[in-house]
């Protein structure tokens, strides 16, 4: 039984509190207020009544049981879930990687928010609130916004520093690549500006955004450019920045085709830079050409080395690429010629040529495209004793995780569309993405399963917030968690 009982304080006032009896001793079940008047007092005793009236009285037995370790159905109400686990892993993954040194916790939720998921900056504050129960004021992000573009060098630094302890970097590799991100916007500026869009959105002004990652594919640094620059402009600038940052001394970059020209096989090796970079065959001489072709073995595995003004010229065959080649020659031959019969329909087609007003197959195109089928070039300053024809062809089939990173930020973290119309905000943006995308390729890296496998896990795991009316206090019950996710977080090295 619960009862009512007043008791003088030390302070001259009157505490009214609700109390039951246990082995003869009198326990006090819950403080109610303390008064002055007998006015007051009354008023309290009333409340402390309503509260004994809305109890379920102590079952035999269980006179020790704590008020809010026994729910009963009837005075419990269910308010819904928080992932506070999610929230928990992320948090300790953030400070595994030592963003939380440099970085306020509006910050850090954002970061997790753009994992979780993406949304602007002003919904995400309001997302955190509603998955994790963290509230944070939208002033104080307008606040402390402008501060954190101040940020990225030191996010690259804790990313490089974590790369060298974790994964073992030496700056003996780094792989290199451009991506460009558009806007839902089309008004130009001095940043987002109209150019070739590898998202299909020409029309639509974007930003060209260069990544850098380990061998691993963990970014390290990046940069952002207007949207009109030239892809092949962006590489010296970038790689400049991070020899002088971190007093690299010998370094090789590996690039895609878009990189090479004159000027930049001149600028890596004024700078001591080592470069393994596509080549696109058919932009070569007839003179280099013709060498090329008389000398390749066309046999899966054999490659050949010609010496060019652009470094090593190596090429291999491929008998796969071949037949991958051949059907997509025949299919923009056949394009061709139904253009031909048809020529008000005509367009801009590979293998078509004027001549005197009139259309025509290039039958000279078409031969010299025949002798690349299979073929697969790329440029390099490295010696053949330093680093072999195959070594060079694994390290440039490497390049694909730095385009897997893209597409994590691109799909899973929802870089793209950009809302933001202001430079800074837009650096901000991309600020948090990078964060985000460390994040990710962390898990992927350890795990050994997509970012997107692992949240889906990790969102699994949720707390379920009871009301228990007895005692008006909040309870939360985990989901247990699989064997997959506590598999992880011991891949992670992560405790919770």
């Amino acid at each position: 039984m619960l009862y009512i009982r007043v008791v003088n304080t030390a302070s001259g006032a009157r505490a009214v509190q609700v109390i039951y009896y246990r082995n003869r001793k009198r326990v006090i079940y819950k403080h109610i207020g303390s008064a002055h008047t007998d006015e007051e007092v009354n008023e309290l005793k009333r409340v402390a009544q309503a509260f004994i009236d809305t109890r379920i009285p102590f079952l035999p037995g269980f006179q020790d049981t704590n008020p809010d370790s026994l729910l009963h159905l009837d005075k419990s109400e269910f308010l819904g879930v928080y992932h506070t686990f999610f929230h928990e892993v992320f948090s300790l993954l953030i400070r595994k990687l030592g963003f939380n040194d440099f970085c306020v916790q509006l910050l850090l939720d954002l970061v997790i928010m753009r994992v979780f998921e993406p949304a602007s900056k002003l919904r995400s504050i309001e997302l955190l609130n509603t998955y994790f129960g963290i509230k944070h004021r939208r002033q104080a992000f307008y606040d402390l916004a402008p501060s954190w573009l101040a940020l990225k060098e030191k996010a690259e630094a804790v990313c490089l520093k974590h790369a060298r302890i974790n994964h073992g970097f030496r700056y003996e590799l780094l792989f290199y690549d451009v991506t460009t991100l558009y806007f839902e916007a089309f008004e130009e500026d001095e940043l987002r500006k109209k150019g070739f869009s590898k998202d299909n959105k020409s029309e639509q002004p974007q930003i060209l955004v260069a990544l850098m990652v380990t061998k691993e594919g963990f970014p390290v640094a990046y940069d952002i450019f207007p949207g009109n620059t030239f892809e092949g402009n962006t590489i010296l600038p970038v790689i400049k920045k991070f020899i002088e940052r971190h007093a690299v001394q010998d370094f090789t970059i590996v690039a895609d085709a878009a990189m090479i020209s004159s000027e930049n096989i001149q600028s890596f090796r004024d700078n001591n830079i080592n470069y393994i970079v596509g080549a696109r065959l058919g932009n070569l001489s007839s003179k280099l050409f013709d060498e090329l072709d008389s000398s390749i073995n066309r046999v899966d595995g054999e490659s050949v080395r010609v010496k060019t003004d652009n470094g090593y010229l190596i090429c291999s065959f491929s008998s796969t690429r071949y037949r991958k080649d051949k059907h997509e020659m025949e299919r923009q031959i056949e394009k061709a010629k139904a253009a031909i019969k048809t020529p008000a329909r005509n367009r801009r087609l590979k293998f078509v040529k004027s001549n005197n007003s009139k259309i025509e197959l290039n039958e000279a195109l078409i031969e010299k495209t025949g002798k690349l089928l299979g073929l697969k070039g790329y440029f390099t300053n490295l010696e053949e004793d330093i680093a072999s024809n195959n070594t060079i062809m694994e390290r440039y089939g490497e390049l694909y995780k730095i385009e897997h990173a893209f597409r994590i930020s691109k799909n899973d973290l929802e870089t793209r569309p950009v809302f933001h119309y202001k430079e800074e905000p837009i650096k901000l943006h991309i600020l948090i993405c990078f964060m985000a995308l460390a994040l990710s390729k962390e898990i992927e890296l350890k795990t050994g399963v997509s970012i997107r496998k692992f949240t889906t896990e990790c969102k699994k795991v949720t707390d379920a917030r009871i009301l228990n009316l007895i005692t008006s206090k909040e309870i939360r019950i985990r989901a247990k968690a699989s064997q997959e996710i506590e598999a992880y977080l011991g891949n992670l090295n992560l405790s919770h």
